[in-house]
């Protein structure tokens, strides 16, 4: 009896544990077909441009440069509703880049170009892009700052001189997300002079201005191996880049801004701007085109008609940009106040 007592025991425990299993497998079956099943996006490893080829080693990118590769873009400082719209014209959003201890520089870029106005048949509207700092008073002084204009967006890695690509990565998913409304990005930094009545007239009179990234375009750079641009050629063994415009003032079409962050999800992060604008540009199939009007300061010629004629002047004193403003305010028509 006892033996028979034991083996119906062992009977009944195979039937629990085989009636649990059952279970298990059912129920991840069933959250299987209930909950969507997320595909990685597919990867670059090659472009070309008709002249060179370049390769990308997504393994040798997350050992050399980790921190580009998987940063999520989380935002300390956001803007929900900054480019909701409507407009009541074209929007050119003015995508400065700026560190959290340049509060002086955005101040004087407020007083002079970077309004939000009405200028040339298009709205402006300004937008400081920066990246953390370990100095918790400036950090809530960017805050009370970003409280009174709202128009800053602030993530958390911290500023460096690598991670400054990482603004161009997550200002590209925060405009998918957010500014959809875009019709061209004029994208610089906090040291530069725009002429917003000259830039409008030349976003109106360009012909095919949406087919092009416009600025002082690099053709095919040297890629640097010394100095703070230096490349490891374990990383990028070419010898050159693609074309890219000075990434100190360029204009990007609205309408190519998707397809320039579907090429970020690709593609790995890049530790240098303007060649990462590059890759993205030739993934998205987005050629460049050459002005003489978007200008770095050269000291031969800081004169009023130098200003006036041109677009973007980069490398610009905070001291000189606010007198230009004030002679060019008085002689150009449509100027904002």
């Amino acid at each position: 009896m006892k033996e028979l007592a034991s083996r119906l025991s062992r009977v009944s425990i195979s039937k629990v544990s085989l009636g649990l299993t059952a279970v298990l497998l059912f129920t991840s079956a069933l959250r299987k077909m209930l909950v969507p099943q997320t595909t990685p996006e597919p990867t670059i490893s090659a472009l070309t441009d008709g002249t060179f080829t370049f390769y990308f080693n997504q393994s040798v990118y997350k050992a050399l440069f980790p921190q580009l590769q998987l940063y999520q873009c989380r935002e300390v400082i956001a803007q929900e509703a900054l480019c909701r719209g409507p407009f009541r014209a074209p929007l050119l959003l003015l995508a400065i880049k700026s560190h959290p201890a340049s509060s002086g520089r955005r101040a004087t870029l407020r007083r002079t170009w970077a309004q939000t106005a009405e200028v040339g048949g298009f709205w402006l509207q300004p937008l400081f892009l920066l990246g953390a700092t370990p100095n918790e008073k400036l950090v809530k002084l960017v805050a009370e700052e970003s409280r009174e204009f709202g128009d800053i967006l602030m993530w958390d890695f911290v500023e460096s001189h690598h991670n400054m690509v990482l603004k161009d990565r997550c200002f590209l998913r925060w405009a998918h997300g957010h500014c959809q409304w875009a019709a061209f990005v004029l994208n610089g930094d906090d040291d530069m002079f725009v002429n917003p009545p000259a830039l409008t007239k030349f976003l109106r009179q360009t012909p095919n201005i949406s087919h092009f990234i416009h600025g002082h375009i690099h053709y095919h750079p040297a890629v640097k191996r010394i100095g703070r641009d230096a490349i490891p050629v374990l990383l990028f063994p070419m010898t050159h880049y693609p074309h890219f415009a000075r990434e100190k003032g360029f204009l990007v079409p609205g309408s190519a801004l998707p397809a320039l962050y579907r090429a970020s999800l690709m593609l790995p992060t890049f530790p240098l701007s303007g060649a990462y604008w590059a890759f993205l540009a030739l993934a998205a199939q987005l050629p460049h085109k050459h002005s003489g009007d978007f200008r770095a300061w050269d000291r031969m010629e800081d004169h009023f008609t130098f200003y006036r004629k041109s677009l973007v002047v980069h490398g610009v004193s905070m001291e000189r940009l606010e007198k230009v403003w004030r002679e060019l305010g008085s002689a150009v028509q449509g100027w904002p106040n």
